[in-house]
């Protein structure tokens, strides 16, 4: 504002203005103030007196009704209109303005400064529909708004959210001849960049060949605001090309940029540039290095960059916590905020909520309740956000009735965001009753759910009834074209199942972003429609999207699923031109794709050439081997990884123990038990689950007891494994129990499941019970019987001779029977001497299965039974005949 005053008004200065202010030297203390005598003072400037006020610190609301009251007494004031345009920057300036407007509306001889000084006031003091109206009043009043005035304008704009009114205003600049003012254009570029859209923006930036540092400074940060980090960089590029010097806060933007990229050597190249120019002691360059560092991983360089800082602000040493809180060092982030603390350093909520966010691990729960007891004690549990962190951090605890407790307390002034954590929270913690349930007295209470509640709740439905109406009422509140309630929704369609109504909603989806394409990707994987996976993956390419990681993975493992390796080389050869071809995650998913193909050389090579190596791509590696027959050198690579002290979780040792049930090794499976039960993993239920199927494997009954009843909290894949072995053994009833057991948790069994329970019906000759399961699949859980449960039925029957009985079932099946389920018969008539029907279900297999020797050589040996040699000899030529050779059988004896 002073700048503008000393440029145009400094030859208006009467020298009679020397006598307006009698009392300044005294302004601070008004005791010494005495209206009624004038006090002879040296001369002095009324412009040198009207910026250092400003800037002394002394500009307050009192002290300039003084300065106004002592010059209403003065003959000149009404008249000189700098010194009234003064008076009103200083209200202005001292939050005033009702005082400001007052004086406004009685000068009598009003200029553009005095417009200006009103409009620029409103901005300062948020009343931005007023910076408009006047803006109004300005030209209808005869002003030719300036530079100052459009800058102005355009900033109330930008905060009302206005885009409009915002090119109005800059088509009204350019018509007046302020198209390549840097301070207008500015403005207008930072308008589009936070109201319109990043290219625009940048449209308006490119349309004049631009010298200032102020356009450059403006087009840079909305590259970063928007999401455009690299174009940041780019851009900061041309500007030194051009011999601009880059000033304090372009440095601090460009090193966010950095940091959010994590391009360490680009931000180390900024540092340098930031020493060379001395900017290296501005408190904000210094926490945007300090984050750099942090957000890159390299926690050393971080600190060393804060201890160097001569002035710390709280940003700083939040970003310096929040570093440690992103590398899991819980212990130094509570360090320095307990430093921070002691040197009395201001704590704002952010600091706060990075601090709880390193107590969401379940061993914290200590260092969590002592610090929520110090935030309740200094008032920040009526923050909002903070309350919001610490449901989430008791939820990720697994205290999810703590977070109960804080959302209750926090009840009269919940927000939506608090709803949506506190429904996440039951939704991470698996108490999805408790969830819908809240999502309904939000209802009930009239408030309208936010894409986050939304989501939440949508992200643990399991009912495609509950889902759509939830669907439906998102259509009717207008959340549909939210990137991430689409996604929500149709991933929510995905898991219940019904992938035709999942794919609908993601094509009518307006935007789609990485999430969603991946997430549709890996749904068709997940529901056995891996060849629409790939095609997916193409036309997102074909749409000129540039996938991420997660994308990647997804593309991967339906190229797995495919077992396509020319596909998945394809899709390697893309994700080493993206430079993310060694990234942790994708070097794990092309491991375990590579390892699915059976090209176990590539999957060696791949996992040799990853710089960082996760329990994924340990465990794929270890399958892999497992899977294609190497067993040997899945235990060796178990043990390199041992060795070399690598993560070692509950899959690469499940993977381990599937290889020795292969093997049927019990020495090495018990060994491999010791080993497991030391590092503390026997619990795990996929660990479990992985020993009681390898002792069954084994033939040790007794100690797949002994490991099912260690495992804490057992799964279905627990409970399947330990019913499927006592059906294996002839422990029919056993394994009816386990069933009847997992019933009474409360456990929904899967098709897996029946499969033994039908199994062990079998073994034991329970015919009714095997028709009550298998009739309960479909009524009461809604699977569809498949070929190996009506092939437990076809052999359990069998097994009762009831062979006539077997024979009509098959013929009621609602699928085809295939060759196994004729075989099954077959075997039956063999074991019961039906020769009419053996020689029946013998030609339905040799027409299912005509290249099979075993119907053949089973039909053969039924005749020779019973002695009819001619015939044996006619099924032996016929063999002859059709090229099908019986294998010779062996001995280990």
């Amino acid at each position: 504002m002073t700048s503008f005053i000393h440029q145009n008004l400094q030859g208006k200065i009467l020298p009679s203005a020397c006598r307006s202010i009698s009392s300044l030297a005294v302004i601070e203390n008004s005791t010494n103030f005495h209206g009624t005598h004038d006090t002879v003072l040296p001369p002095f400037l009324p412009l040198h007196f009207s910026s250092n006020y400003t800037k002394s610190g002394r500009c307050t609301l009192r002290n300039t009704k003084i300065l106004h009251a002592h010059l209403l007494k003065t003959s000149i004031f009404p008249s000189d209109t700098f010194i009234t345009n003064s008076l009103m920057d200083w209200y202005c300036k001292s939050t005033s303005m009702v005082h400001a407007l007052r004086l406004f509306d009685k000068t009598p001889q009003r200029n553009l400064v005095s417009w200006n000084t009103l409009i620029s006031g409103c901005n300062e003091n948020f009343l931005f529909q007023d910076s408009w109206r006047y803006f109004c009043k300005m030209r209808f009043s005869g002003f030719d708004p300036n530079q100052f005035t459009y800058g102005s304008v355009l900033s109330a704009c930008t905060a009302l959210g206005s885009p409009l009114y915002g090119k109005l205003v800059y088509s009204l600049a350019m018509k007046n001849g302020f198209f390549s003012n840097g301070y207008v254009r500015a403005g207008m570029i930072d308008l589009l960049s936070k109201l319109s859209s990043f290219e625009d923006a940048l449209r308006v930036f490119q349309d004049v060949l631009c010298d200032n540092v102020v356009c450059w400074n403006t087009i840079i940060s909305g590259a970063v605001k928007n999401m455009e980090n690299w174009t940041a960089l780019y851009l900061f590029c041309q500007m030194c090309s051009r011999l601009l010097r880059p000033n304090n806060f372009t440095f601090s933007i460009i090193l966010t940029a950095c940091a959010a990229l994590e391009e360490l050597e680009f931000g180390k190249a900024v540092q340098g540039w930031v020493i060379k120019y001395g900017a290296g002691e501005d408190v904000f360059v210094g926490t945007a290095t300090i984050d750099l560092y942090a957000k890159c991983r390299d926690m050393d360089q971080a600190l060393m960059e804060f201890l160097r800082m001569p002035i710390r602000n709280v940003v700083s040493w939040t970003a310096i916590i929040s570093g440690f809180v992103q590398k899991d060092d819980s212990i130094s982030a509570f360090h320095f905020f307990k430093e921070m603390r002691k040197v009395g350093e201001k704590i704002n909520n952010y600091t706060i909520t990075s601090v709880l966010t390193a107590c969401t691990e379940p061993a914290m729960i200590k260092e969590a309740v002592q610090l929520h007891s110090w935030i309740f004690k200094t008032g920040f549990n009526l923050d909002s956000t903070v309350s919001s962190t610490l449901i989430n951090m008791y939820s990720k605890i697994g205290a999810v009735n703590l977070s109960e407790r804080v959302f209750r307390e926090m009840k009269s002034t919940t927000t939506l965001a608090m709803w949506a954590v506190m429904i996440s929270a039951f939704a991470q913690n698996g108490s999805t009753g408790k969830a819908v349930e809240l999502f309904q007295r939000m209802l009930q209470e009239g408030l309208r759910p936010d894409k986050f509640c939304s989501s939440s709740v949508l992200s643990i439905v399991d009912s495609l009834g509950l889902g759509r109406q939830i669907h439906c009422y998102i259509l009717k509140i207008g959340l549909f074209p939210d990137i991430s309630v689409g996604s929500s929704l149709f991933t929510m369609y995905s898991k219940c199942g019904s992938l035709e109504e999942s794919y609908t909603v993601f094509e009518q989806m307006p935007d789609k972003d990485n999430v969603s394409w991946a997430s549709m990707i890996a749904g068709f994987s997940e529901h056995g429609q891996a060849k629409k996976a790939v095609q997916l993956f193409k036309e997102m390419l074909l749409e000129e999207i540039r996938p991420d990681q997660m994308t990647l993975i997804a593309a991967l493992t339906a190229c797995s699923a495919l077992h396509s390796l020319r596909k998945g080389k394809e899709v390697h050869g893309y994700a080493l031109r993206a430079r993310v071809g060694k990234e942790v995650l994708v070097g794990g998913a092309l491991v375990s794709m590579y390892s699915k193909c059976g090209v176990l050389v590539l999957a060696r090579r791949v996992f040799d050439m990853l710089p960082q190596k996760d329990k994924f791509s340990c465990s794929s590696l270890v399958s892999g081997y497992a899977q294609n027959g190497h067993i040997e050198d899945a235990l060796l690579l178990f043990h390199e990884i041992r060795m070399a002290d690598l993560w070692i979780d509950s899959f690469t040792v499940s993977s381990v123990i599937g290889a020795v049930a292969i093997l049927n090794r019990l020495d090495i499976g018990t060994q491999l038990h010791a080993c497991v039960t030391k590092m503390g993993l026997d619990t795990e239920v996929s660990v479990g689950s992985s020993l009681v199927t390898m002792y069954s494997k084994c033939g040790s009954i007794g100690e797949c007891h002994k490991v099912f009843e260690h495992i804490e909290k057992p799964d279905l894949i627990s409970w399947t494994a330990m019913i499927v072995s006592y059906a294996q053994h002839g422990k029919g009833a056993d394994a009816l129990k386990v069933y009847d057991l997992m019933m009474k948790e409360g456990i929904k069994p899967d098709s897996v499941t029946f499969v033994g329970v039908l199994s062990a019906c079998s073994h034991n000759g329970m015919v009714e019970e095997g028709y009550f399961h298998l009739n309960s699949m479909a009524k009461e859980y809604g699977i569809e019987p498949g070929y190996y449960h009506y092939a437990c039925m076809v052999d359990l029957l069998g097994r009762s001779g009831r062979l006539k009985e077997a024979e009509r079932f098959i013929n009621n099946m609602p699928i085809e029977p295939d060759a196994l389920i004729w075989g099954i018969l077959l075997a039956a008539c063999k074991v019961h001497g039906d020769t009419e029907l053996g020689r029946l279900a013998a030609n339905r297999v040799i027409e299912l299965e005509p290249c099979g020797a075993g119907a053949y050589v089973t039909l053969s040996n039924i005749c020779a039974d019973m002695g009819w040699w001619e015939d044996v000899l006619k099924i032996r030529s016929l063999m002859e005949g059709t090229g099908v050779k019986k294998e010779p059988g062996w001995s280990s004896v």
